[in-house]
């Protein structure tokens, strides 16, 4: 697949300081992609992409910005500026809590939410719009496969999860005849360092056999034509640790696609 020619010339990253947000930079950039690297941190992101600049003479920007802050995307969308953006990638959204739900103050938790849910939608409304109006791109929203139930200890990471999920969907089955692909992408634990910091805390091995976050952005990327939903490890037709394949899925969401149409109209 061509990227550039299909979600280029610039990428927008959230998260993208370290793990799967780091790794699909790197890869982009091999490709020729450009990216606007947002996180909190800058200093890793300057040396993210003094990096990337080194290694492929791709030459990317960086913001740094707290994505829960109310004025997040609208700081995301004022450094892109007139940049083409055929790329955005919803990375950010771990949960450092590890935490039961009223253990925590509801402050904690609606920074979880305005992150992952808030800025991600914002960001995603206004990069797919003119995506839509070129007739080409790509969303991508980075998941987890606790999106397919709730359990103790993430009750606000596995609803905000659940709600990517439905959110690319819906996306998915909105876009796809106009040269937007949607993908949300569901894997397990991945070796990221906010993985390895979170089992530090609670004294914790790090499990064996974790998959890189390299791995995990390349075969991402490499789904993206054909969302909506790509569960890591899987393959189209395998259930695995979802409630059903990906494939499944797909045809389940056409099936409401055509039902909610008849309802509210085609266009």
């Amino acid at each position: 697949m061509n990227l550039p020619a299909r979600y280029g010339p610039w990428a927008v990253i959230t998260g993208a300081s370290e793990g799967t947000g780091r790794a699909f930079a790197r890869e982009l950039a091999a490709q020729g992609i450009a990216s606007v690297l947002v996180a909190r941190r800058e200093a890793p992101l300057r040396a993210l992409a003094a990096e990337i600049h080194a290694q492929s003479g791709v030459r990317c920007e960086i913001l740094s910005q707290d994505l829960s802050a109310p004025d997040a995307a609208d700081r995301i969308v004022a450094v892109v500026g007139v940049r083409e953006v055929g790329l955005f990638i919803a990375n950010a959204g771990a949960d450092p809590n590890g935490a039961r739900f009223l253990d925590r103050e509801l402050a904690v938790w609606e920074s979880l939410l305005a992150q992952t849910i808030g800025c991600t939608v914002r960001c995603t409304h206004h990069f797919a719009k003119g995506m839509r109006q070129r007739g080409r791109g790509g969303v991508l929203l980075m998941g987890s496969g606790a999106c397919y139930g709730g359990g103790s200890f993430m009750s606000l990471y596995a609803g905000a999860k659940a709600f990517g999920l439905c959110f690319a969907e819906s996306l998915w089955a909105e876009l796809r005849t106009q040269g937007v692909d949607v993908l949300y992408a569901a894997p397990g634990r991945v070796d990221t360092p906010a993985l390895r910091q979170l089992l530090q805390q609670k004294g914790l091995p790090v499990p064996d056999n974790l998959p890189e976050a390299d791995t995990v952005a390349r075969l991402s990327l490499a789904q993206l034509p054909h969302g909506p939903v790509y569960n890591y490890g899987q393959t189209e037709d395998e259930t695995g640790f979802a409630t059903s394949s990906a494939a499944a899925r797909r045809q389940r969401v056409l099936m409401i696609d055509r039902a909610s149409r008849s309802v509210f109209g085609q266009d």
